[in-house]
């Protein structure tokens, strides 16, 4: 822990509320333990979780920093005891489960990730939280083999950015869904093969034309409430439903009925309190499946606005706006 200052800056939530309850502080720097490294962070990107969290609604897992962060980019500052496969220098992003919003956070071994060749560390912060989430649900709750068509809810949002370009660097037809012709063409932009705006066009109604009404196979929703319903009768037979938000509400209609007819799956999950080894896994995949093609370029970060991190309190009034399209990133000295 030689050259590591004993206490460090972070924006801390003061009190749950509104942006402004976040604030600056100084904190003592953490100090990582086996299997865990520490990282100088020099970007922290910008989350619905954090926002929800400010809000009071999303209580941290045991043992977790109160700050908020849940994905950072910097330099290994200082490694843990058992930790072989990262040294202090190396270039890193990880997720984390709290923590990112101050100089130095403390990361899992098993979830940090090279930063891709030609990335930023703005860059690099962006990716680990939506890629993870993408990942878990899409492909391995989802199931989405190739040849599958997927939907996605939210294509604008930082996930919807994340999971339109996995889904189309691995071969898949994608259809995203956005509440403005400028973020639908966003979405096209980022290889959604067709986008709906939701405020002009039934979602329900364009899939089914599309596919010539055999619907899709896999529908990743944050929206949850009246979309539930219109969403099961969007799939195809065999379809996977797979919830990772209610922001429209956490009640919907089940047409049982079309569940059993056509054979549907219902799913979903939390990544935050999994356990390291099981983020672990999806780390490896995410390096051997995703990381070539973000080195290629044909996956490429997309983000809106960086904030220094005194601004959180501004960035998270953009979040909360959603006048963005992709992620928003705070840049750490």
């Amino acid at each position: 822990m030689s050259n590591i200052p004993a206490s460090m800056h972070a924006v801390e939530i003061s009190t749950f509320g509104k942006p402004e309850v976040l604030k600056p502080c100084t904190r003592p720097t953490p100090q990582p333990k086996a299997g865990e490294v520490l990282v100088r962070v020099e970007a922290a990107a910008v989350n619905r979780p954090d926002v929800v969290q400010r809000q009071g609604n999303y209580p941290m897992p045991p043992g977790v920093s109160d700050l908020p962060g849940l994905d950072i980019a910097g330099r290994i500052a200082a490694v843990g005891e058992g930790v072989a496969d990262w040294k202090v220098g190396d270039a890193v992003c990880a997720l984390v489960a709290g923590g990112g919003y101050a100089q130095y956070c403390i990361a899992p071994a098993a979830q940090c990730l090279p930063i891709p060749k030609g990335l930023s560390a703005a860059e690099a912060a962006s990716l680990p939280e939506t890629f993870f989430t993408v990942w878990t649900n899409v492909f391995d709750r989802g199931g989405l083999k190739p040849g599958e068509s997927i939907l996605i809810q939210g294509g604008s949002s930082g996930i919807g950015v994340s999971a339109i370009q996995m889904a189309k660097a691995l071969g898949h037809r994608v259809f995203a869904t956005a509440g403005s012709d400028e973020k639908c063409a966003a979405c096209l932009r980022l290889g959604a093969d067709i986008a709906i705006n939701y405020k002009t066009q039934d979602f329900a109604e364009v899939v089914k034309e599309a596919t010539g009404g055999r619907g899709v196979n896999v529908i990743l929703d944050m929206v949850g409430g009246s979309y539930v319903t219109k969403e099961l009768r969007s799939l195809a037979v065999e379809g996977r439903l797979v919830f990772i938000a209610g922001l429209g509400g956490n009640k919907g209609e089940i047409p049982i009925n079309t569940i059993m007819q056509n054979r549907l799956t219902i799913t979903g999950s939390t990544l935050r309190p999994r356990p390291v080894e099981f983020k672990g896994e999806i780390a490896r995949s995410l390096r051997a499946k995703i990381w070539p093609h973000i080195e290629a370029g044909k996956i490429k970060p997309e983000i809106y606005k960086t904030f220094p991190l005194d601004e959180a309190a501004k960035a998270h009034e953009l979040m909360e706006s959603s006048q963005h399209i992709g992620k928003i990133v705070l840049t750490v000295d």
